[in-house]
């Protein structure tokens, strides 16, 4: 697509992107096809960690910020947005890089020669994900927006950027082939690969939980806590500004869509029942029939063969607010 069109073409009106983004884009085309599939990656991921919350990482139509304007607000779902966001594009450039899919990269050319761990002595082979290119391209190109302005935000989003680009990194693991007799260990080929990416996923919504409330330091260079009582936030916590918004009514100045006709679990007391889904404006409950596989039986050789169920569930759903409620708000 992007080599049909030219790459000048497509970079020159991919919305929102600054100087130096526009000329990494034109440059590295096929990065940034790479980054493109992080992109619905990492999309994905939030909205799994946020599934069941009020606030559940919906996109918003044709809104090239992806997220709208819950990004204005400085808060730690935008922090959360930014680490993870980060975390996708150093995901899928260093995949990119190790299945070859890229001219300007490929394995680690630095896991060469001989190597030891708590087992013993390996031998570096295959092909070891290339994770420092991948953050090193990552670096540049997602921080080139926040370095044109020297902000409080500006400084928030480089954090929490660099807080995602690290946590790829924390989940690389030593994977080994094993040689000898008889698959005895006595010679080992190994190489570091990066773990499945719900891992940074449920690493960061921890780190989304923990986030630290801060304030700008005098002298503009970085964060001091809002709260005394709490810790000084370190390299790996999320940190954030301003408090979230509760996300019950639409709200567009915030970035929020409200949780009219989301669907509840109305038995939970936690995030995702009724009561806290719902705002306390009630529910409705609609009975549907779903049909789904049941009693599958294995034939040999090869074929699963299954009925078709019928049940019946409620469905509950939560209720709109009454005009007036939201009216001042959107």
């Amino acid at each position: 697509y992007i080599g049909a069109l030219g790459a000048r073409v497509i970079c020159d009106n991919i919305p929102g992107l600054v100087n130096k983004q526009r000329q990494l884009c034109q440059r590295y085309p096929d990065i940034m096809q790479s980054v493109g599939e992080g992109a619905k990656e990492w999309i994905r991921e939030c909205q799994h960690q946020f599934r069941h919350h009020r606030w559940n990482c919906s996109t918003l139509d044709r809104d090239h910020t992806v997220f709208g304007r819950v990004m204005l607000r400085s808060s730690r779902e935008a922090a959360f947005v930014y680490a993870i966001s980060s975390a996708g594009v150093v995901y899928a450039i260093t995949r990119a890089c190790s299945q070859g899919d890229l001219k300007v990269c490929s394995c680690d050319p630095l896991k060469r020669g001989r190597s030891r761990d708590e087992r013993g002595e390996f031998d570096w082979g295959g092909c070891s994900d290339n994770i420092n290119y991948g953050i090193r391209f990552a670096k540049a190109f997602v921080d080139a927006k926040e370095k044109k302005v020297k902000d409080a935000r500006a400084l928030m989003n480089l954090h929490n950027n660099r807080c995602g680009r690290m946590a790829v990194k924390r989940f690389l693991k030593l994977e080994c082939k094993c040689h000898g007799v008889s698959g005895s260990c006595t010679l080992r080929t190994c190489w570091l690969a990066m773990s499945d990416f719900r891992k940074t996923g449920d690493y960061l919504r921890k780190k989304y939980n923990g986030a630290i409330q801060v304030t700008m330091n005098q002298d503009g260079t970085g964060f001091t806590v809002a709260n005394k009582n709490f810790r000084k936030p370190t390299k790996t916590d999320l940190v954030y500004f301003e408090n979230s918004p509760d996300y019950c009514v639409m709200d567009k100045s915030a970035g929020s869509l409200g949780t009219a006709g989301r669907v509840c679990s109305r038995g939970s007391r936690g995030t995702d029942g009724c009561e806290v889904m719902c705002c306390g404006r009630g529910y409705d409950t609609t009975r549907v029939t779903r049909v789904t596989k049941c009693e599958c039986k294995f034939h040999w050789c090869c074929a699963v063969r299954c009925k078709e169920c019928q049940d019946t569930v409620d469905v509950h759903t939560c209720k709109a607010p009454k005009r007036a409620e939201w009216l001042d708000q959107t």
